[in-house]
């Protein structure tokens, strides 16, 4: 399952840089202006309105009066006075977007870049067998998805106004990577670490890691707080702890002590 998950993840990307990055080259529906590629985050990501207002749904416009007056393109959502605004304007048009509950999953097999993409499905490769290997496929795929479920949800809710698509994989991977932290805390991880010049390869236990990689998640998130419900786009810091929290919750619902591999000081991810 885990080979097919990053499969399915490649698969979607590839398909995301075969669309036009065009401005104007949006077609289903046409948005000046806006590219093909963008159309499509905007479309299947998880906007944290949207899953805070099931039934709200969004388009582009552009605001002409008002303190949010803007010269470019701006997703706007209904409820808002900003959407009652922009309607009458003829560069209103409303987005072709599946239900909000579908875009918490097609936004979790979306991503932003290589680099984005590489470093999920390079974690995923590395902790998502052995996870995989105490719960079996079916269960693995559960809390896989819910995993997702819960990082959409810990970052929309924190940032509910925001219209802002969020899209990735980061957040389940992140709930492999606490149950991981729980299951295998004294598995140790080949790391290329580089010293200056030098690049070195030493082992680093997965629980000093994984330590390592919360707190770096964590501090921005706290972060995040104290900026605008509707900041910016950036990392979602939250989705990505609200993950590991999860896996850290959960995984002992879902793996099975008889099919834990037990990896010791000598074991590897």
């Amino acid at each position: 399952m885990t080979v097919a998950l990053i499969v399915i993840n490649i698969a979607v990307f590839v398909w995301q840089i075969t669309q036009s990055s065009d401005p104007g080259s949006s077609a289903s529906p046409h948005v000046p202006g806006l590219s093909q590629r963008d159309e499509t985050t905007l479309e299947y990501g998880a906007i944290p309105y949207r899953l805070t207002h099931p039934g709200d749904d969004c388009a582009v416009g552009q605001i002409t009066s008002g303190p949010n007056a803007s010269n470019s393109l701006q997703v706007l959502c209904q409820g808002t006075s900003d959407y009652r605004a922009a309607e009458s304007q003829p560069n209103f048009t409303p987005l072709d977007s599946p239900p909000w509950w579908a875009t918490v999953f097609t936004s979790m097999f979306m991503h932003g870049g290589i680099l984005h993409i590489a470093f999920n499905m390079l974690f995923l490769w590395i902790f998502g067998n052995n996870i995989e290997d105490s719960m079996g496929r079916p269960r693995f795929l559960a809390f896989y998805l819910l995993a997702g479920i819960a990082a959409a949800y810990a970052q929309a809710l924190l940032t509910a106004g925001s219209t802002v698509p969020a899209i990735g994989a980061s957040g389940a991977i992140a709930g492999v990577l606490g149950g991981y932290l729980l299951l295998y805390p004294r598995a140790r991880v080949l790391t290329v670490v580089l010293i200056i010049l030098f690049v070195t390869i030493i082992e680093i236990p997965a629980a000093i890691l994984l330590a390592i990689w919360f707190v770096l998640q964590f501090l921005p998130a706290l972060g995040q707080v104290t900026t605008s419900a509707a900041g910016g786009e950036g990392v979602a810091y939250w989705a990505h702890v609200g993950g590991f929290v999860f896996g850290l919750a959960a995984i002992k619902l879902f793996a099975s002590r008889a099919r834990t591999k037990v990896l010791g000081p000598q074991g590897y991810a």
